[in-house]
């Protein structure tokens, strides 16, 4: 898309009551929010593998407390 098309369309979007601009964000996001297998089957490969480390006491692990203590301070 070229410069005066950008331009075109941001003058566009400025113009639009801020109704219509959350409902133009709100469309968008939706798109960009899409489940995509791939990046779940990866995600799900590495809950095994973190399971099976944790079960088998090959990763230090931390209590609870101690990790939220970090947080509150």
């Amino acid at each position: 898309m070229g410069t005066i098309n950008n331009d075109l369309a941001e003058e566009r979007v400025k113009s639009l009551p801020d109704n219509e601009k959350i409902e133009l964000v709100d469309t968008i996001l939706m798109q960009l929010d899409k489940p995509d297998p791939e990046i779940d089957r990866i995600w799900a490969d590495e809950a095994r593998k973190r399971w099976k480390a944790y079960k088998a006491g090959s990763v230090e692990t931390a209590p609870y407390d101690r990790v939220m203590e970090k947080y509150r301070s």
